[in-house]
């Protein structure tokens, strides 16, 4: 069983998402740590980027405080080596094509696999273009993790046939960032995603608040939390690991 299938068995899986390297490496650090203390099943680890299409303004704030601290791909991925010295949960990466094909594709995923990084999502990259990227994660063992949106409509069971590691089901439509409500019929979309899929699907975009993840959760195999928690990093700075344990904690406890 991959580490990515166990994140996901027997319970509802609650993942947040860091930007790696807002403010520092070093805080981010602490931050995965105190995420996986307080429960988190998997981790999300963006790489910045200058032109982050999928992310509303949190997160690229995010973007521009670690691009401007210096941070760069290779860091990172010394930086998850060190991680996995003594993190266990899954960690997957979420970037953008272009800083994957300016770095070499093959180059980037062995390195992926030589730090202990279990999967790799794109949001720009659609459906139809993955074939650009998917092929050469799944020779070296990393799962290539699909987006279905709102707009996916006929697309979602052909998505969902193919789809490796988990599903992430974008609920709102837009970019990135905390909703006061989701409107979208999320129950709708997971049926059939289910009726295809082998995989397990989480919901993110939008869900801010333990009530929000406990509802999408019912209705999925977990939540996506990556604004909320940016935002505290955002607003605490270097002392924001406490922070981010405590609210990760009213996550996980939600999701139970």
């Amino acid at each position: 069983m991959s580490r990515i299938s166990q994140a996901f068995a027997g319970h509802k899986a609650f993942i947040p998402f860091v930007t790696c390297g807002d403010p520092d490496l070093e805080t981010t650090g602490r931050i995965v740590r105190a995420m996986e203390e307080a429960g988190a099943d998997l981790i999300e680890l963006g790489i910045p980027f200058s032109d982050p299409t999928a992310e509303g303004p949190v997160i690229q704030a995010a973007n521009v405080r670690a691009l401007s601290g210096g941070v760069t791909t290779d860091k990172i991925f010394e930086f998850v080596k060190d991680l996995r010295t003594d993190v266990k949960v899954p960690l997957v990466f979420m970037t953008y094509a272009n800083v994957v094909f300016s770095y070499g594709t093959e180059r980037f995923v062995k390195r992926c696999v030589e730090v202990g990084i279990d999967g790799i999502i794109l949001p720009d990259v659609p459906f139809e273009e993955k074939e650009e990227f998917a092929p050469i994660c799944r020779a070296h063992g990393i799962d290539f993790i699909s987006l279905i949106a709102p707009t996916s409509e006929d697309r979602i069971a052909m998505i969902a046939s193919e789809a490796e590691g988990f599903l992430y089901v974008v609920s709102s439509l837009g970019v990135t960032g905390t909703r006061s409500e989701i409107k979208t019929d999320i129950s709708a979309i997971v049926e059939q995603v289910r009726k295809n899929a082998k995989v397990p699907c989480a919901v993110g975009f939008g869900i801010s608040t333990p009530e929000q993840a406990a509802r999408m959760a019912a209705v999925s195999d977990g939540a996506i939390v990556g604004s909320a928690i940016v935002r505290i990093i955002g607003d605490h700075g270097r002392d924001a690991a406490t922070y981010v344990k405590d609210f990760v904690k009213t996550m996980t406890d939600a999701l139970k």
